[in-house]
């Protein structure tokens, strides 16, 4: 018979299960990526923020997503890094601090998908309306689409999570390797047929809309592209949206493989691990694919090298 503590303050987490010669490898792979995450979407943020010529909609929004990268890996990797060097018995957490991973998890996959809605936004505007673009995308519409791209998110999670905290708890053990609004329900002996409902019609919602919205823009946007004979608009417009599209799927196939995974129960440690890379591949490619496609951010990292290289006297 198991053995039932209810509403316990204290919950343990399972953590990543790897081996102990892998222990070190593993640890040193996730540490340096947070490394890489927090300086590189860190400082794209900054330069968007200091340099005028990168004062216009596109970069203003494309600096939700570094930001989003920054507060979905800040809250998770640091204890996730701590939890490997303890043994499974001491990887205690509080319920109120999973409470906060969990808000800061599923905000961090819901914003990922509403930042790139709007930015796709954004790039159907600049191709099939380039004559508007200045009257559609002024800085009042900008904070629109950042604060509905922000505000939707949160609602929605403040939903999910509130639907799971109203739950009373027989479990204290957290079978993941952070804490998730899956994994804290989990914990409850409840009825949670309401939470199951919910949460199916918030994916099915976010899913429908992401994929829609990116399908229905890029398809108005290749009909632009292949009815025009502008070889600028199209040069242009292969090159800025490639990279959205990169960005977003590289992030669906994350998120897929975790899904995907969740249908066999046998390769839960692969699906555990799918979950953490779920924030760390996205947060690490995304400053790449945007550095390297991106004009304006190369040349000011050219002009802060050659700084570098030849200092006035």
């Amino acid at each position: 018979m198991e053995n039932y503590t209810y509403n316990s303050y204290t919950l343990q987490l399972e953590g990543l299960i790897v081996s102990k010669e892998s222990t070190y490898p593993v640890f040193l792979f996730f540490f340096f990526s947070y490394l890489f995450i927090m300086i590189a979407n860190v400082g794209i943020s900054v330069l968007v923020f200091i340099d005028k010529n990168l004062h216009q909609p596109m970069y203003v929004l494309f600096c939700n997503l570094p930001l989003n990268d920054v507060f979905g890996n800040c809250i998770m990797v640091p204890r996730l890094l701590l939890d490997m060097l303890r043994p499974p018995s001491e990887r205690i957490i509080t319920y109120n601090e999973c409470v906060v991973q969990a808000f800061a998890s599923n905000m961090f996959g819901t914003t990922s998908h509403t930042v790139l809605m709007i930015m796709a936004f954004d790039r159907y505007v600049a191709i099939c309306n380039p004559l508007r673009y200045a009257a559609i995308m002024t800085n009042k519409m900008v904070i629109k689409l950042t604060v509905s791209a922000w505000g939707v998110a949160f609602v929605m999670i403040g939903i999910l999570l509130g639907l799971t905290i109203r739950l009373n708890r027989c479990r204290t053990l957290i079978q993941n390797p952070f804490c998730d609004n899956a994994s804290l329900f989990k914990l409850s002996c409840e009825d949670v047929s309401i939470n199951n409902v919910y949460g199916l019609a918030f994916t099915v919602v976010l899913l429908t809309s992401s994929i829609g919205c990116i399908v229905l823009t890029y398809t108005k946007i290749a009909v632009v592209c292949l009815t025009s004979n502008n070889k600028s608009l199209n040069s242009k417009a292969l090159k800025t949206c490639s990279t959205h599209l990169f960005a977003y799927l590289i992030m669906m196939l994350s998120g897929m493989l975790i899904i995907i995974l969740h249908r066999f129960p046998q390769y839960s440690d692969y699906r555990k691990l799918s979950a953490i890379l779920f924030h760390i591949i996205p947060g690490s490619l995304n400053p790449i694919i945007y550095g390297l496609q991106t004009k304006e951010i190369q040349k000011f990292f050219f002009k802060f090298r050659s700084n570098k290289a030849f200092p006035s006297s």
